[in-house]
């Protein structure tokens, strides 16, 4: 597992196409930001620890976090430590891939969103 490169899930797919016919946000790394960012904001330990990454959606670092890949990595780093495990860069990219399938989760649960303006108004409540 590795930082590089990035893959969902069958299911995060699944869910990250209705998010896009639903919201007109159309780049796979934008709904990802927004699930991962989400999914951080929660507390709480995700239930999954083992994701499947076999779906065609795969994008790289770069293009998951474009000029904020230093403050994403910190947050990933950060939440590792919360977590009690030592920010290895396995331990990581599994923190990485685990919060932005929850997060996609989240986002496909709220059936209300129907905008950028809706993810903004998430965001801020």
């Amino acid at each position: 597992m590795s930082l590089e490169t990035i893959r969902l899930s069958q299911t995060a797919r699944d869910q990250l196409v209705w998010l896009k016919r639903h919201t007109g946000i159309t780049h796979w790394n934008v709904l990802c930001r927004w699930a991962l960012a989400l999914s951080l904001q929660d507390d709480s330990t995700p239930l999954v620890k083992e994701i499947v990454t076999d779906s065609n959606v795969e994008m790289s670092w770069r293009t998951f976090a474009g000029s904020y890949g230093d403050i994403y990595l910190a947050l990933l780093k950060q939440r590792c430590i919360a977590d009690g495990e030592e920010p290895t860069d396995e331990a990581v990219s599994r923190t990485l891939i685990v919060h932005i399938h929850r997060g996609v989760g989240y986002l496909h649960g709220r059936r209300e969103l129907k905008s950028i303006s809706d993810f903004v108004t998430l965001a801020v409540t």
